[in-house]
């Protein structure tokens, strides 16, 4: 039982640490262009 005195404070920091990457790539804009992305990577450059 004394393991969970440890398991559970990193847990939640790790948690909170997701969170904090999350909206921290919803506040960069990360999300702006899904669609740009996917046809840039099948569109035929010719170099």
């Amino acid at each position: 039982m004394s393991i969970l005195v440890y398991l559970v404070p990193i847990a939640l920091s790790l948690g909170l640490l997701g969170l904090a990457g999350f909206l921290w790539s919803l506040r960069t804009n990360q999300y702006e262009d899904l669609d740009g992305a996917a046809w840039r990577a099948i569109q035929d450059d010719d170099l």
